[in-house]
């Protein structure tokens, strides 16, 4: 079974005989999204050994240069490897969203089909913050990074493929004008729970999961407030901005 998506994959200009160059001759492109066939990995060989490797160092380096170096050191590449990554530490962090983001399908599965489209997106949401608990401390740095002008574009794409995927992986097959509004709630209560997170020092992270139903139930309730699309696409603007500003961009 396939089904049409839209899909902004990353451009991938590693240079050398190490890493291959691979442009693609449009940011976005639409895709079907299939269940048969596996979709082309966003990272090569090198880049993956590189890169997961240098993951292992995060929690005692963060995502810094030297994160990087360890990395490719135990995949058994040069340290001049690292120059192969011209965003530094930001290819890092990008790794860490693009993983985790594609191992959704992987960790959370719904085989009771009366599990409804809310509950599977909180379980969702709540299954990708999880994948932060080891590295949350060193999450404000990541966020520093991120907020920077020139990753800033980068960041929030991969933070829309995010929600586009909880929402897909939801089951929600929605065509209307409520396929975008849907998606850009979710990227604001994923952004602010994600941002709570790393001031949360409760026992397994018990109060970012009540701030995240408490998000996801003003979100509900918004929705069924507000009286048009464009009041409700008012509200989901405020809202992407306040957690904008949170990272640091001047709006």
């Amino acid at each position: 079974m396939a089904v049409f998506r839209i899909v902004c994959p990353r451009q991938s200009y590693l240079r050398g005989a190490i890493l291959s160059k691979r442009p693609t001759s449009s940011p976005c492109h639409r895709y079907y999204h299939s269940y048969e066939h596996e979709p082309e990995p966003p990272f090569t060989n090198a880049e993956d050994s590189i890169l997961s490797a240098a993951l292992n160092h995060v929690p005692s380096q963060g995502f810094t240069t030297l994160a990087l170096t360890h990395g490719a050191e135990d995949a058994g590449y040069l340290d001049v490897s690292t120059n192969l990554f011209p965003r530094g530490p930001f290819d890092l962090i990008n790794y860490h969203l693009v993983t985790q983001r594609l191992a959704l399908k992987d960790r959370v599965q719904f085989p009771d089909p009366s599990v409804g489209v809310g509950a599977k997106v909180r379980a969702l949401a709540l299954q990708r913050l999880q994948a932060n608990k080891e590295i949350i401390h060193q999450w404000p740095e990541a966020l520093a990074i991120m907020a920077l002008p020139s990753n800033m574009s980068p960041s929030i794409a991969e933070l829309a493929r995010l929600s586009d995927e909880i929402w897909f992986l939801a089951g929600d097959n929605s065509v209307d004008t409520s396929w975008y509004t849907k998606r850009a709630a979710l990227s604001a209560v994923y952004s602010s729970t994600e941002l709570f997170m790393t001031t949360d020092t409760s026992a397994d992270h018990k109060q970012t999961e009540l701030f995240l139903d408490r998000r996801l139930r003003e979100v509900q309730s918004m929705g069924q407030a507000l009286g048009s699309v464009g009041q409700w696409m008012g509200f989901t603007a405020a809202t992407t901005i306040n957690v904008l500003r949170s990272k640091g961009m001047r709006i």
